[in-house]
């Protein structure tokens, strides 16, 4: 792990000072996914991208082969499928849905259609990962704090401010930039990073 953090360090130098707090991050995933836990993602435009982005990496092979075990195989007992299963770590991004969410922001509240997909959804132990360049995006705030009141943890991303994300987070992971795009550049890194301390973490041994 200290490898692609220094890695990552080498090749965005501004990041230095961050990795700490992505270490934390890091330790916090790892945590949630020893207990079989649920990673859920959300934010806006770009960053509504970025979470769905993330999953992806998670669900799925990123830089290592995930074959699925032999006891699941052997269940399974359809080698056409279960070679072509990949290992998962579990993540949702709370973006999708639109039925879902096009009903809930018509009938309730837009700002609190990620807030009422935690309450649905959310169990202690997992995590909510919020994305906001500015770290003051409502809805991804008002997820993060019923994830809180659900004893659920709490990871950011966000500008150098951290906004009022920086405050409702266990961890936040603040670049050093303050324009939106160039925040962007740099998270995209981090969850790079992250994705692959993972999946090492989880698959390297087979």
């Amino acid at each position: 792990m200290t490898t692609i953090l220094e890695e990552l360090a080498a090749r965005h130098p501004l990041l230095r000072d961050c990795l700490p707090d992505i270490r934390a991050a890091y330790d916090l995933l790892d945590e949630c996914y020893q207990n079989e836990g649920c990673v859920y993602l959300c934010g806006n435009g770009g960053s509504a991208a970025d979470a769905e982005h993330i999953v992806g990496e998670l669900m799925k092979s990123f830089t290592l082969r995930r074959p699925v075990s032999e006891a699941f195989r052997t269940r399974l007992a359809d080698p056409g499928i279960s070679d072509r299963l990949e290992g998962a770590l579990r993540a949702l991004s709370l973006t999708g849905s639109p039925g879902f969410s096009t009903a809930f922001a018509n009938d309730v509240s837009p700002e609190l259609a990620f807030a009422q997909q935690v309450f649905g959804y959310g169990r202690q132990g997992d995590v909510v990962w919020g994305l906001s360049t500015s770290g003051n995006s409502n809805n991804v705030l008002h997820a993060l704090k019923v994830a809180g009141a659900k004893n659920m943890k709490t990871l950011g991303m966000t500008g150098v401010g951290g906004g009022k994300m920086a405050e409702l987070c266990d961890v936040c992971i603040r670049v050093p930039e303050r324009e939106t795009y160039k925040v962007q550049e740099l998270h995209l890194p981090v969850y790079h990073a992250l994705c692959r301390m993972l999946e090492i973490r989880f698959f390297g041994d087979r």
